[in-house]
């Protein structure tokens, strides 16, 4: 996979460093655990593009590439891939700084798709751009 620049994958949402809670059986953080983070990200990028509240409805590719390690810094990045009348679809993906060498890691990528909510919990139309 080529390296990509931040700029290249849209704006760090959020940067965590995981925790000894997170740990699977197999010494790696937990895959549930990076899911969830991505899932926060993209809803976050969502719902700014959608002005209100928006529900994960799809998560339409998820490719993990290499573990996330204990004592990794993560960033999760999300940029909009593409627009429909009630849903956005965000690309995110998830980079690890590692390391004395502060070592850039890509660790997974995936694709949400979200949808905006009216006060009943339904489909809305999203804002026009």
């Amino acid at each position: 996979m080529e390296t990509e620049t931040g700029a290249d994958r849209g704006e760090v949402v959020l940067r965590l460093v995981p925790h000894l809670t997170d740990i699977n059986a197999n010494g790696h953080i937990f895959g549930g655990w990076v899911l969830s983070q991505m899932d926060i990200a993209g809803g976050i990028v969502a719902a700014r593009i959608a002005q209100g509240a928006v529900a994960t409805v799809a998560i339409e590719s998820m490719t993990f590439i290499t573990p996330i390690l204990l004592g990794d810094v993560v960033s999760v990045y999300a940029t909009e891939e593409r627009r429909g009348r009630t849903s956005v679809a965000i690309r995110i993906d998830v980079v690890a700084t590692r390391g004395i060498g502060m070592e850039e890691v890509v660790l997974t990528s995936g694709v949400y798709t979200f949808v905006a909510l009216d006060a009943q919990h339904r489909p809305r139309p999203l804002p026009v751009v």
